[in-house]
């Protein structure tokens, strides 16, 4: 995955370990159905850690490595202001809280589990609120899209490679592994022989 090029880079950062740690939790908490909505308003448009196109680096690099996406995000932006111990921190946050809820919610639904209207209500409402998260990380989508304009590949060959991508694995159903190494590796070769000719005198 080719870098995007970063020209303002931030300057805020976190105070403290356990800031880190709190921020991760609060992202965590209010991640129904994915967290990456949330991630992106909370780094960089409330705390302004990370700009769009440093968050849009992170979440390509978390994509291709191996394990969750988001744990793979919070190690790196840990790491990025505190070293291990702030990637230790931040994906601790990522992990406490929803495991206490987890747990709590899985025994709850145990013991409801032989009542049968009020487990088919339950599982109404958590459908509708998938629903609006799926809105969400559209909308995150369409607004990380925006740095973008910036690759030295240029806005239209991006939007072309990421209808490609899309359908590989929506209508084709190829795995993502090989969308990965197919599609994403020829697009690095692509994009480092572009760069490599407008670096020439």
């Amino acid at each position: 995955m080719a870098e995007v090029s970063v020209t303002a880079p931030t300057t805020a950062r976190p105070a403290s370990l356990w800031q880190l740690f709190l921020a991760f939790t609060s992202l965590a908490m209010q991640g129904f159905g994915g967290v990456l909505a949330v991630a992106q308003k909370e780094l960089c448009e409330r705390r302004g850690w990370l700009t769009q196109a440093e968050f849009l680096q992170l979440l390509a690099t978390a994509q291709v490595l191996p394990g969750p996406n988001v744990c793979n995000l919070s190690l790196m932006i840990g790491d990025r202001f505190f070293g291990w111990r702030g990637a230790l921190a931040a994906l601790a946050g990522m992990i406490v809280a929803p495991m206490a809820v987890l747990l709590a919610l899985a025994w709850a639904l145990g013991h409801l589990a032989q009542t049968g209207p009020l487990q088919a209500n339950l599982r109404g409402a958590l459908g509708g609120v998938a629903t609006v998260a799926a809105g969400q990380i559209i909308g995150t989508v369409l607004k990380l899209s925006a740095p973008l304009k910036d690759h030295p590949l240029g806005w239209p060959t991006c939007a072309m490679l990421a209808a490609s991508s899309f359908a590989m694995m929506a209508w084709l159903h190829w795995p993502l592994v090989w969308t990965l190494l197919g599609l994403g590796g020829l697009t690095c070769l692509y994009t480092y022989g572009v760069l490599r000719k407008k670096a020439r005198p």
